[in-house]
């Protein structure tokens, strides 16, 4: 890049996740919310121009990229198990991706993956600055989400794509979800930006009254929200509910292949009619609604980096139970914005909830705790953050 590195506003940001969109006429759209956060990034950039494989299927999905978001399109494969259609996509997406570096002053990639391994090569080719972004711990997402025993092996290729990633973040920047991440990215020699991907802004922030208002003295409503998949630990939450009163009440939003899994232990455990399945909500007002009507949020996942789900619960005002992984810990600042319980316990979660039940002083330093912590950590100040982290990197 000749001269002087661009300022934010005159950035022209090229953008990779391994994410699947779709079109219907002129809009592109996806169902991962992270999108959401990447639009934050429009009126900020000179160009922000979005990398993604290309379902060949028309449709509309919730979230859609924005207008002044340009769309690069990348050869389609539906999943990143199916290897023989990943690998037949590699040639046309380095082609289409090696047409698009001669406009662009900067690449942020997100990995480990094997499109994010080729185009960092592409672009330090072109001399093209690289960022890379890390939202999650690779293996043990992939551990997680296994398709059965015979796929035992991917988990030390997840290892080694995630060595690789890490090597490389010695000279690329990287932006890297919760401390945990961040540690050992920085052992590996990295420049890294810790942060995590808030998608609320001011405007959705409850007021503190508001939440301190909330009624603890009759039926109690538990919300969990996520993907109902094995990295997320569904299936312990009827054994949650079996162990607490009878006047708690769970609500599960989300869908996935755990759903009738859950639905089963529910029923052995007699605890069925106090659950309801809310289905996909997307994010927007009637999920916030769905928080504002909750008196605590529970995650038990088995890994994490930094759930969008603690940012969300903190910004409408609602105590926090969080399961100990990943950057959950640090997140939570160690029990000083949400109560921090081991995975796999259920009779640790359910002590927890018990606990905000019966300690009005513990329930109002979260909520008061929590919404700070949504204030201080908004889209808008996020997306400032990271841009200001790429010009000081660019400079260098």
């Amino acid at each position: 890049m000749a001269g002087s590195p661009p300022t934010p506003a005159r950035l022209r940001l090229g953008v990779y996740a391994d994410l699947r969109y779709r079109r219907l006429g002129d809009r592109i759209s996806t169902d991962f919310a992270f999108v959401e956060f990447l639009a934050g990034l429009v009126p900020r950039v000179e160009e922000l121009v979005v990398f993604g494989r290309l379902d060949p299927e028309p449709g509309m999905e919730p979230y859609a990229l924005p207008e002044g978001a340009r769309f690069v399109a990348l050869p389609h494969y539906p999943k990143v198990t199916a290897l023989r259609s990943v690998a037949r996509s590699l040639h046309g997406a380095r082609r289409a991706f090696r047409g698009e570096l001669g406009r662009l002053d900067a690449v942020w990639l997100f990995g480990p993956h094997p499109l994010s391994f080729a185009f960092a090569r592409l672009a330090r080719l072109h001399g093209t600055p690289v960022f890379l972004g890390v939202r999650q711990d690779f293996p043990r997402y992939v551990e997680s989400r296994l398709p059965g025993r015979s796929w035992q092996w991917a988990v030390p290729v997840a290892k080694g794509l995630e060595l690789a990633f890490r090597r490389l973040a010695r000279s690329a920047p990287a932006v890297v979800v919760g401390e945990e991440l961040g540690r050992s990215y920085r052992q590996s020699g990295a420049r890294v930006l810790v942060t995590g991907f808030s998608l609320v802004r001011v405007d959705h922030l409850a007021s503190l009254e508001e939440a301190l208002a909330r009624r603890w003295d009759g039926d109690l409503r538990l919300l969990w929200v996520g993907r109902i998949d094995p990295e997320k630990d569904p299936v312990l939450l009827p054994d949650v509910l079996a162990a607490l009163e009878p006047r708690w009440h769970l609500t599960l939003v989300g869908v996935g292949r755990l759903a009738e899994a859950v639905a089963r232990r529910a029923r052995a455990l007699g605890v069925r009619g106090r659950i309801d399945f809310a289905g996909y909500v997307p994010n927007g007002p009637e999920l916030r609604a769905r928080y504002g009507r909750s008196h605590a949020l529970v995650n038990v996942s088995v890994t994490e980096g930094v759930p969008q789900v603690l940012f969300e619960a903190h910004a409408a005002g609602v105590p926090v139970v969080a399961t100990d992984v990943g950057g959950v810990r640090a997140a939570l600042r160690d029990g000083e914005l949400g109560l921090v319980v081991p995975p796999r316990d259920a009779a640790a979660v359910a002590a927890a909830l018990t606990r905000l039940a019966e300690d009005a002083a513990l329930r109002e330093r979260l909520v008061v705790g929590g919404l700070e912590h949504a204030r201080r950590e908004t889209l808008d100040v996020q997306l400032d953050r990271i841009l200001a982290f790429f010009a000081h990197e660019l400079e260098r």
